[in-house]
This record gives C-alpha cells, sequence and structure tokens, in this order.
C-alpha cells in the first residue's frame, strides 16, 4: 500500500466509529453478537422476574441451564438441517411430524421386535434401533426431495402433506400407544444423571474445545498468509481465542455446577460400595449426552456446509438456482439429498427426544417444526436463499428454548408461549428483510 492510500486509510480509521472499527478489524458477525445480546437478556429479565415476582431467580441457576443445554439438542440438531433447507429456498413442514413416526418406529423395534430376536437387553438392540430411526428418517426425507425435485411439487405442499400424514402415520405405528420403556443403554442418550460424562470428561471436553479453537484461529491465520489476504492484528486473534476459551471453561463450571440428586447419589453409592460422607456426597452431571451429539453434529455440519464441494454447492443453489444449474450443479439431485439430510438429522433428534423421555408416544415433535423454523431464521438463514450458518441456527434454537422454558419457569401458559414464539418468528424475518435492504 503507497504512503498516500496508507494516510487515506488512517484519515478514514479516525474518522470512524470505534464500535464500527472495532467490528470490523475483528471481523465479528454483528449478527451473532445481536443474538447472544437478545440471549443475555431473556436471561437476566426472566431470572430477575422471577427474583421480584416469586422471592427467588430460578432461570439461572446449574440446574435450569444444565436442563435448557438437553432440552435444546434435539431442535439444535434439526435446525442444522434446516439451515440447507431454507438456504436452497425450500421449506420442511414435516419434522415434528417425522420425528414422531419415527419415535414410535424405533419404540417397536427396541421393545415389541428385537427382545424377541435378540434377548431383553441384548448390547445390540440400541445400535440397531439408532440405525433404523435414522435410515427410515434419510429415507422419508430422500421422498421429500423427490417429489420436489423431480416432479416439481413445491416443497411447502410435499412438507405441509408429509405434517399431516407421518403424524397420522405415528399414531397407527402402535394405534396410539405409548412405547415403553426403551432399552436401558438407549435410554441413557436422552441424559439423566447417568447419561452425562461427569466433571472429569467435561473438562477434557473443554480443553479440547479450546485447543480447537486455538488451532482454527492458527490455521486461518495460515492461509490468509498463503493466499495474500489482510491478516487481523493480533490482539484481535488473542481476543477472540481468549473470549472463546472463557465462554467454553465457563461452560464447564456450570455444567459440574449441577448435583446428582441425593437419592440417585445414595443408590448409586451402595452399589459401587462408596461410603457417603457427612455432609453428603457431591457427584457433577457435567454435560449430558445430548449436548454432546448436538455439538458434534454442528461441528459436522459446519465442516460440510463450509468446507465441502456439497456446501458450495448448496449456497450457489441458494444464491441463483438457474445460475448454479448452468454451471453443471446437477440441482435436483443436490435437493434430494439435501432433503435426505434433513431426514437423517430427524432421526438423530428422534433418538434423543424418545429417549430422553424413555419411551415412545405419537405427540412427540409436535410444533417442533415450527421451533426448527424459528431457530434457523433468528439465527440468520434467510428465506431469500444463499445466506445461513450452521452455529447461528444452533444458537438460535437455545434463544427459542430460552423463550420457552423461561416462560414455564414464570407460570406464562400454553397460549402465551405460543404466542411470543409466533411473534419471535414474524419478527426475525422483518429484522432479516431489512438487513438484507442495508447490505444491498
Amino acid at each position: 500500500m503507497s504512503e498516500e492510500a496508507l494516510g487515506d486509510q488512517k484519515s478514514v480509521d479516525k474518522l470512524e466509529n470505534p464500535i464500527v472499527r472495532f467490528l470490523r478489524i475483528t471481523e465479528v458477525d454483528t449478527r451473532m453478537l445481536g443474538m447472544i445480546g437478545a440471549l443475555l437478556l431473556i436471561w437476566i429479565g426472566f431470572h430477575y422476574y422471577g427474583l421480584f415476582a416469586n422471592g427467588y431467580g430460578a432461570f439461572l441457576t446449574p440446574r435450569n441451564l444444565w436442563n435448557l443445554s438437553v432440552q435444546t439438542s434435539s431442535i439444535a440438531v434439526m435446525a442444522t438441517g434446516m439451515v440447507l433447507i431454507i438456504v436452497t429456498r425450500h421449506i420442511d413442514l414435516s419434522v415434528g411430524s417425522l420425528l414422531g413416526v419415527t419415535a414410535m418406529l424405533m419404540g417397536v423395534v427396541q421393545v415389541w421386535v428385537l427382545p424377541n430376536l435378540l434377548g431383553f437387553e441384548h448390547p445390540l438392540i440400541w445400535v440397531i434401533t439408532v440405525i433404523v430411526g435414522i435410515t427410515f428418517g434419510a429415507i422419508i426425507g430422500a421422498f421429500h426431495g423427490f417429489l420436489v425435485a423431480y416432479l416439481g411439487i413445491p416443497a411447502f405442499i410435499v412438507t405441509l402433506g408429509g405434517l399431516l400424514f407421518w403424524r397420522g402415520s405415528a399414531w397407527w405405528v402402535a394405534r396410539g400407544e405409548t412405547i415403553a420403556p426403551v432399552d436401558s443403554t438407549f435410554a441413557l442418550i436422552g441424559g439423566g444423571p447417568y447419561g452425562t460424562i461427569g466433571a472429569t470428561g467435561s473438562w477434557i471436553v473443554g480443553i479440547l474445545v479450546c485447543i480447537g479453537i486455538v488451532w482454527l484461529l492458527i490455521s486461518g491465520r495460515r492461509e490468509r498468509v498463503r493466499f495474500g489476504f489482510p491478516l487481523r492484528p493480533m490482539w484481535a486473534e488473542l481476543l477472540i481465542g481468549g473470549v472463546g476459551s472463557a465462554l467454553t471453561i465457563g461452560a464447564v463450571m456450570v455444567m459440574n455446577a449441577y448435583p446428582w440428586p441425593k437419592g440417585i447419589v445414595k443408590q448409586y453409592a451402595a452399589a459401587n460400595n462408596i461410603e457417603v460422607p457427612e455432609g453428603g456426597l457431591f457427584i457433577s452431571h457435567g454435560f449430558a449426552i445430548p449436548v454432546l451429539i448436538a455439538l458434534a453434529v454442528g461441528i459436522v455440519m459446519t465442516f460440510v456446509a463450509t468446507r465441502t464441494r456439497f456446501g458450495r454447492y448448496v449456497f450457489a443453489i441458494g444464491g441463483n438456482p438457474e445460475a448454479a444449474e448452468l454451471a453443471g450443479i446437477n440441482t435436483k439431485w443436490m435437493t434430494l439429498k439435501i432433503f435426505s439430510v434433513m431426514g437423517a438429522l430427524v432421526g438423530i433428534s428422534a433418538v434423543i427426544a424418545s429417549a430422553r423421555l424413555n419411551s415412545a408416544t405419537n405427540a412427540l415433535g409436535q410444533l417442533d417444526e415450527l421451533y426448527v423454523i424459528a431457530a434457523a431464521v433468528i439465527g440468520g438463514t434467510s428465506f431469500a436463499g444463499g445466506i445461513g450458518t450452521i452455529y447461528g441456527a444452533m444458537l438460535g434454537a437455545l434463544v427459542m428454548q430460552s423463550l420457552q422454558s423461561g416462560m414455564v419457569l414464570v407460570g406464562f401458559d400454553a397460549a402465551v408461549q405460543q404466542m411470543v414464539v409466533g411473534g419471535v418468528l414474524v419478527t426475525a424475518v422483518w429484522l432479516d428483510t431489512l438487513y438484507r435492504r442495508k447490505s444491498v
């Protein structure tokens, strides 16, 4: 850069708003910051509302935050797939009903079929059940994709029909019966005191995440040098790495601060010949298995969306379907695969939901399609296509679940909860419209 250009840049920097300059230098996603700010307001608002109304704040406690993380997992998993659907200018209204019928099918397989074939509590029952659920979801998703791509039926109509058809099928599988209890190993996938990795395991996960953050920053800086892209200042790199690591360590500490219930501790101590001291035995929950599954799905889906040809094709189709087809992308085959991925993710969510409930009911997944779509939109996925992030959708899922959980804690009835969720969804789309107008 010439001295004259450098001088002009310094002049611009002096005139620029300090906050705008900070965001530009650090390259932080402003929409993500907005979601984090909204999330903090929701948490603090519900906590102090409970404090003033009831005399105690129950939201910002280890117990509630741990439960919140588990409750968010199922929606977050499906939201990662909904990003791909909406990015390509489609919609999937059937995910909640598909979750219900998949959960019922897995319940039948592991409670009524496999015990007769393999024996009660056979170690392969949960494995086969999970495979059946994910495979069934992927096949149904592919069928929806086929109808949309090759028969030219709008995705709205296909998945609206799927919403009704698969909800009816969920009842038909077992004539409305609740199938319980599920396989004991399968039930661990849903969380609970035994469905966690404990304090030590949580610290290991936290350290690995911190190492991953540092590695991503270092590798990203090397790639910028390699291709001649401008570098962030070192202080910005250290700040991003420090904040990310601090949030990770904070999450580990919160998860470890929630102890097992006293009754379960006594049972565990008696079964393992552990002497319980007078003050009681503190055993941390740590991260629940569903949370780890959601994080793993988020990492894999982020890699797929940003580092693979499949992901590049998805965003190319969403940006301009006609241009993508002229460029040689098989848009029909891609659409089928995207819906199939969505179905497989619904299968994973069905595993989490039914395992957490320790049963399968035909009511599982009701209204989940609303929360999944809202999570993706709140997370920055645009209905205009071509724009969306996996981490944004997962953060959006946390925002939606925080709203729902907070309203339950402060005593709002179900009708008010649905009104709030509907209002938030409309507001999110309106804000996305404003954001895109300013970006043009």
